[in-house]
């Protein structure tokens, strides 16, 4: 099977419901065809979640279940909102909305703030980081640049956890957190940013949740409003939700369970900024009847890399340990991952850089290898060993793609020459979309080649490559679609669209980055470097549950790798000093040589969960007084997809071979006569045309496969049911059972059978009171 989390980069649109479907292992399809809440997938690194949410929405829309407008589908990164409408987008699923709860929220914040509380919404403060300095001058407490970082963060903490000032302390103690300065102290400087943020009439990102949870939980009609407009929710990454988000995720459902949430407790690695799993491992607990599908299958890694990530969880404590899944690698087998020990950290750097040098020589693409590290302090060291080398790189989470200068030029001089067109001499020898787009980036300072060495020409030129990559794949997707081929309008749309979400196209160097930011991303090759005792696990981790966090953060970073896996640590901080360090405790057991920490099965693992389906139990009958929810309805002939209403009444596609009892079928006609005219009603209020076609296509034996015919409400069951199985049956009706109930003989007022009022295949249509 292709890997499921590799995708084209413009794949073409998948033709039926059913073809949306096409390519998904067992677990993903479960979780694809799982169309009403609630759901809850537990999904492990490397195994295609996104890949699994993304074909659920779109099956749900193409198959006619899901109304687009009416789905919201929460991440937690602009990033992964814009890549997850993308992805939709192509499946044949636009409409949907995919955003960060703070995107959702801010947007309804704004359309609803005027009626709630009038006027405009105050401005949002951008860096609240000068508005807590200034707080702190007013209170004659005296920060560094490093703690007013630390302070904060700790008030960000505070809100996201509906921690009000004077309650700081006391929350402080109950959750065993150790804050960066007296708790007494932060909770004053708490109180004066917030009344400095009155006193300017500004707010801050924070405040966009809590107010947005504030109006939602005050005013029942713009609630209502809301709950009117979505109606079914996808929330990625649940294990990172924060009481804040939860509490508003609460009130965008309401009573209702149309949910499904998904995460891996084994990745929690935000809880300093609030983010708990708990939401995520009590969901079964909150949803008795959730159904919950776990994906193991990793598409991602080798089995070498999986074995390690597998033995990490084997060791882990506590409650999300409890959770974890053991993880079963889908491809071919690779190299062994390598550990290396330094004697101190510029000899790692340079032996990291040495080997990146071995990876580039053998054919793999600077762009596919990345440099993980605990701190970001821990860069520059790796920053310097690869310019000396002369390996381009990028650090991540520097400055937006399209925010670059040199990618806002190129931008400007594309939208000219796609104006110009062929007016432009620039174009004249470019016969194609990737030549069209060299040719202009060339007029901007471009060069095909790259200039040597590294700095800020070198990443300018990168920046510019990307762009001109990014053209070459666009018009090889259109291509291999059958469309017509691009002109360089149809490329400054779609650099348009990207820059909006934020999808930024790979630049070709070796990345930069903390383990904290590479959560979500994946290359062929990484590299974990300083793995060392007081830096992974961080000398600030004391409790049991801090540590074990570090160890998620350690097996977020091995299962970023897809092929080669480097750990490295030194025994130094400089050279000549006092080799003093110890690697990383967590390796103990699974790098050769080290002393085990416990058993582990041989394939690394303690146990865990395996892949598979648990569906909630049924509703007991009048339970819950939850209404049966429409699934996706398959031909019961060929097994396609249905959406047209005659054929989903029919519970077969109009072309496939009838089996229709000609003589039941005659006979239901007739008795259906005869009801009408006993009611003084169309004979299409008793049983539509197709729905009588059903049943005797169907010959139900018993009330419940009776119900089970689309067009079969409660009440027609109850009233017609034995009739309609006598029929069936060959037996004679009773006349003493044949009159209806004439007590309500207009079936308007019989507000669960509305829909049977209103024919859909091509009978007659009386008006009801909307079509007056």
């Amino acid at each position: 099977m292709t890997a499921a989390t590799e995708t084209p980069l413009f794949p073409a649109v998948p033709e039926s419901a059913d073809a949306v479907l096409a390519g998904l292992d067992p677990e993903q399809r479960e979780v694809a065809t799982a169309l009403h809440g609630p759901v809850c997938v537990l999904a492990g690194a490397g195994t295609g979640k996104t890949r699994a949410i993304t074909h659920r929405i779109a099956y749900g829309v193409r198959a006619g279940i899901l109304q687009p407008a009416t789905v919201l589908a929460v991440t937690f990164t602009a990033r992964a909102a814009g890549e997850m409408r993308g992805r939709l987008r192509q499946l044949g699923a636009g409409g949907v909305q995919a955003r960060t709860f703070h995107s959702a929220a801010l947007r309804q914040l704004q359309y609803f703030w005027p009626r709630a509380v009038g006027g405009e919404l105050p401005r949002i403060v951008q860096r609240k980081v000068q508005l807590v300095a200034e707080a702190a001058a007013g209170c004659r407490i005296r920060l560094d640049r490093n703690e007013l970082r630390d302070a904060t963060a700790e008030i960000e903490w505070a809100k996201v956890t509906q921690t009000v000032p004077e309650d700081y302390p006391a929350q402080v103690a109950k959750s065993d957190r150790e804050p960066p300065r007296d708790p007494a102290e932060i909770a004053g400087l708490f109180a004066a940013y917030e009344q400095l943020k009155r006193d300017r009439g500004v707010i801050d990102f924070e405040d966009v949740l809590l107010l947005t949870v504030g109006v939602l939980q005050d005013r029942a009609d713009i609630a209502d409003q809301v709950r009117g407009q979505y109606q079914h929710f996808v929330v990625d990454e649940y294990q990172d939700v924060s009481p804040l988000q939860q509490r508003l995720l609460e009130l965008w459902l309401g009573d209702r369970d149309s949910l499904c949430v998904v995460g891996d407790a084994s990745q929690t690695i935000y809880s300093f900024t609030g983010a708990t799993p708990d939401h995520l491992l009590d969901f079964r607990t909150r949803h008795p009847h959730a159904t919950v599908v776990k994906l193991v299958r990793d598409y991602r890694s080798s089995p070498q890399v999986v074995h390690l990530a597998n033995g990490l969880l084997g060791q882990a404590r506590g409650r999300a340990a409890d959770h974890r899944l053991k993880l079963v690698s889908q491809r071919d087998p690779g190299p062994e991952p390598v550990y290396t020990e330094f004697a101190d950290e510029p000899a790692e750097a340079e032996g990291i850089a040495r080997r990146i040098g071995e990876l580039l020589d053998a054919g793999v693409s600077a762009g596919e290898i990345a440099v993980l590290y605990r701190v970001n302090a821990q860069s520059e060291v790796y920053e310097q060993a690869l310019a000396d080398h002369g390996v381009p790189y990028q650090l991540r989470g520097a400055e937006r793609f399209f925010e670059r200068p040199e990618v806002r030029e190129a931008g400007v001089a594309l939208r000219g020459a796609a104006r110009a067109g062929s007016n432009d001499a620039l174009l004249d020898s470019a016969p194609d979309l990737p030549s069209q787009v060299r040719a202009v980036l060339t007029a901007t300072g471009w060069t095909p080649q790259p200039p040597a060495g590294s700095g800020a020409v070198r990443d300018r030129w990168e920046s510019l490559a990307a762009i001109a990559r990014l053209a070459e794949q666009f018009a090889a997707s259109r291509a291999a679609a059958g469309a017509p081929p691009p002109a360089l309008g149809d490329f400054v749309a779609e650099l348009d669209e990207r820059a909006n979400a934020q999808h930024a196209p790979t630049v070709e160097g070796v990345t930069l980055a903390s383990l904290h930011t590479a959560k979500g991303l994946e290359w062929d090759a990484v590299f974990l470097v300083g793995l060392s005792e007081g830096t992974l696990p961080i000398t600030y981790a004391k409790t049991d549950e801090q540590v074990e966090e570090e160890r998620r953060l350690l097996y977020v970073g091995v299962t970023r790798a897809r092929t080669h896996l480097h750990l490295s640590w030194a025994l130094s901080r400089t050279p000549g000093g006092r080799p003093s360090r110890r690697p990383t405790r967590f390796l103990n057991g699974l790098r050769p040589g080290s002393a085990g920490s416990g058993t582990r099965l041989p394939d690394g693992s303690r146990g865990g969960a395996s892949g598979g389906v648990e569906r909630g139990a049924p509703l007991r009958p009048g339970g819950g007084g939850r209404r049966k929810l429409r699934g996706p309805a398959r031909c019961r002939v060929c097994g396609r997809t249905l959406t047209d209403a005659g054929e989903m009444k029919l519970m077969r596609c109009e072309d496939c071979p009838s089996e229709l009892d000609e003589a039941l079928h005659e006979r239901l006609l007739d008795w259906r006569r005869e009801q009408a005219e006993l009611l003084g009603q169309p004979a299409f209020c008793v049983f539509t045309d197709k729905t009588l076609m059903a049943i005797a296509e169907a010959l139900p034996e018993n009330e419940s496969e009776l119900a089970a015919i689309p067009g079969v409400g409660v009440r027609k069951l109850g009233r017609y049911g034995s009739d309609v199985l006598a029929l069936c049956a060959g037996r004679d009706l009773d006349p003493d059972t044949t009159d209806p109930d004439t007590t309500d003989p207009d079936p308007s007022n019989r507000p669960d059978e509305a829909a049977e009022v209103a024919p859909d295949d091509g009978e007659t249509t009386r008006k009801n009171s909307f079509g007056k």
